[in-house]
């Protein structure tokens, strides 16, 4: 157990490559009720806070978005459901108290469900632990009764693997994990979900994005909706818009190492004896055999096939710019 974002987390049951292996080719059952769950009525008034197309959310649909500051930089990176009645979001569990003081501030009512509880079942084989589900589609969202729980489920997660994050209420989140771990999921943890989700290239806030974060140069652009940015009528428009049109100062890349030593967070990036960045996230992959980083580097050094040295214990180590996900997404689309 370790400490997480304020809440005492597993950080692994039977070992993290063993987690990790039953995520990629079986199910995974990931107890992630640290995270925010707020309810949000006024599609409009919350539209203008992210960059992008909430009203345009058909009901039963679900988004990845950002809260952006003035500046562009990123207050969180969060998924939102259109529920029918309502819009569902779920925050970041470090940042959620920050987001709802944001959201407030600007005048939109959020109505907070810090008490419920989200599980998220990942792999192959989720399908199989989850059946109630098997309708729904890549990032779509229902209310369904899962083991005769009630539940609001997504097809989602944080692994790039097919699964499903499922909330329900505080006091039947026991019950429910009980229920699916005796369908065959296996229990992962905080380890596993960190080495599952940089394969996939998958940012972690605090890491890899923050509030001086601008998501064009986080490689983002997939959040950032064209008709929000032609209006522009979104909090950090402006700067967004700049990096689009002029480029960013630097990128996040995905780089594979050589060797078996792994590069961790803030390990410097070299080009000969000059520093050209920075790695954000770093861990050796059990999918790849090979240790993998996410970091920014300056823009020019971007492109795949880019070769550079990563100081690991005032060592450099040779990398190499990878094209990201480092292994393909399996979502059912």
């Amino acid at each position: 157990m370790v400490e997480f974002a304020g809440y005492e987390m597993p950080l692994q049951y039977q070992g993290i490559i063993a987690e990790h292996t039953a995520c990629r080719t079986g199910a995974a059952l990931f107890d992630v009720s640290h995270m925010g769950q707020v309810d949000i009525a006024d599609a409009k008034a919350f539209e203008a806070l992210v960059p992008g197309d909430i009203t345009g959310l058909k009901p039963g649909r679900q988004r990845y978005t950002l809260l952006l500051n003035e500046a562009g930089g990123i207050i969180d990176d969060l998924m939102v459901a259109n529920l029918g009645t309502r819009l569902q979001a779920v925050l970041n569990a470090g940042r959620k108290h920050v987001d709802v003081a944001h959201m407030r501030a600007h005048g939109l009512a959020v109505e907070t469900h810090f008490e419920r509880a989200l599980l998220a079942v990942q792999g192959p084989k989720a399908v199989d632990v989850v059946p109630e589900a098997a309708t729904l589609k890549f990032m779509e969202a229902a209310h369904l009764t899962i083991a005769g729980i009630p539940c609001v489920v997504t097809r989602s997660g944080y692994t790039g693997e097919d699964g499903f994050e499922i909330g329900c209420a505080g006091e039947q989140g026991e019950v429910l994990a009980e229920a699916l771990l005796a369908r065959g999921a296996v229990p992962a943890g905080l380890g596993a979900r960190d080495s599952l989700r940089l394969e996939a290239g998958l940012c972690l806030y605090g890491n890899d994005i923050d509030e001086t974060t601008n998501p064009v140069a986080a490689q983002l652009n997939f959040a950032l909706s064209k008709k929000r940015l032609a209006a522009a009528d979104f909090i950090g428009a402006a700067p967004v818009n700049a990096a689009l049109a002029d480029g960013p100062a630097v990128k996040l890349v995905g780089i594979k190492l050589a060797g078996r030593a792994p590069a961790r967070a803030h390990a410097e990036i070299r080009v000969g004896a000059e520093p050209v960045g920075e790695v954000t996230s770093g861990c050796f992959a059990p999918s790849l055999n090979a240790p993998i980083a996410l970091a920014y580097v300056r823009a020019d050094l971007a492109a795949p096939g880019t070769v550079l040295d990563l100081i690991v214990r005032d060592k450099p180590l040779a990398g190499m710019v990878t094209a990201l996900p480092f292994i393909p997404h399996h979502y059912v689309r």
